[in-house]
């Protein structure tokens, strides 16, 4: 969701964006298929929120990472942490997100996007369509991941995030 924030802020103040980084999100409105399946999670969310864990574990994470404990557990923390009530939100707010797409030439600051190789939720090409609606922007692929490169592949996502931000 944070993508779909920084699209939002860029929109808005986009003098007070040094630079940006484009994490596993895309350019594009909800599609009604994708809508449609979060009315239904939310609908389970209301009376099983872990069960909505469970059913999204394999979409967040590549299959080998979604048998991990370490890995799953991280995840289920997060998403215990983050509740119910601003899991309803934060679906409400992705269902109602503008098409970025038209926005993309506008961006003007330096511009990473991160994709993961194996993203169920983020396709690789939605991210390359993305990078190249970008002026200059930089595309990285994290191999051996799925939408959480952060969590699965920490240490190639830090060192990508390192290096775009020091250079």
């Amino acid at each position: 969701m944070g993508g779909y924030v920084a699209f939002e802020m860029i929109r808005q103040a986009p003098e007070r964006i040094e630079k940006l980084a484009l994490l596993c999100t895309n350019a594009r409105p909800d599609p009604p298929e994708s809508t449609e399946n979060r009315r239904r999670l939310m609908a389970l969310a209301a009376n099983d929120f872990a069960a909505v864990i469970h059913a999204l574990m394999p979409k967040l994470l590549l299959d080998t990472h979604a048998r991990d404990a370490t890995m799953t557990g991280t995840v289920e923390r997060m998403a215990m942490a983050i509740g119910v009530e601003a899991f309803m939100r934060q679906q409400r707010a992705i269902i109602a997100r503008i098409d970025s797409r038209p926005h993309l030439a506008a961006i003007r600051c330096p511009t990473l996007v991160i994709a993961a190789r194996h993203d169920a939720i983020m396709p690789l090409p939605w991210l390359e369509e993305m990078a190249a609606g970008i002026a200059g922007a930089k595309l990285a692929i994290v191999e051996g991941s799925g939408h959480v490169p952060t969590i699965e592949r920490p240490a190639e996502t830090t060192r990508l995030l390192a290096d775009w931000l020091g250079g």
